[in-house]
């Protein structure tokens, strides 16, 4: 398998709020950069979804190492929280529902497919491929042509119609 060395960050501004991701790929010699941003959106969705750009546009599976500077990220991904939220109909402990559904099957997927391991480096602390990031994911959340997140959306008028009495 090629190793694979993955970066990525997210940016909201606000909570929902404007939102991007910055992702850079390293394979050897080569160099791959991506970033999208979406008009509204959360800084954990930003989060998943740059590891995911970078997943996805591997052709073949690889033995990838994703390094976030997000904790939510990183810790669900190494205490195994996607799949055992999956067991459990994707039900927290305390009996929610999990956020993020939507993007935690296609990282699960992503699992299938390649070896993942993940690790956390401190934001804004320097570290170049971090900041690179961060840049990419701040200007991208800031582009005139923001795409919609279907997924947030779709998981906000569930929740809008759950609330309604009629």
């Amino acid at each position: 398998m090629q190793e694979v060395q993955l970066y990525t960050d997210g940016a909201c501004s606000g909570n929902p709020g404007p939102g991007g991701f910055g992702t850079v790929l390293l394979y050897g010699t080569r160099r791959r950069e991506l970033s999208a941003g979406f008009a509204r959106t959360t800084n954990n969705r930003m989060e998943i979804l740059a590891v995911l750009a970078g997943l996805e546009v591997l052709k073949r599976p690889c033995l990838v190492q994703v390094v976030s500077d997000s904790k939510y990220v990183v810790d669900s991904m190494n205490g195994d929280w996607p799949n055992k939220w999956k067991a459990r109909a994707w039900k927290k402990v305390s009996g929610g529902l999990v956020e993020n559904i939507d993007l935690w099957e296609r990282m699960l997927e992503q699992a299938y497919v390649h070896k993942l391991s993940f690790e956390w480096v401190k934001g804004h602390a320097g570290h170049t491929e971090n900041e690179v990031c961060d840049r990419l994911a701040v200007a991208a959340s800031q582009g005139e042509e923001l795409s919609v997140d279907i997924g947030y959306e779709e998981a906000q008028a569930r929740k809008n119609a759950q609330g309604e009495l009629f």
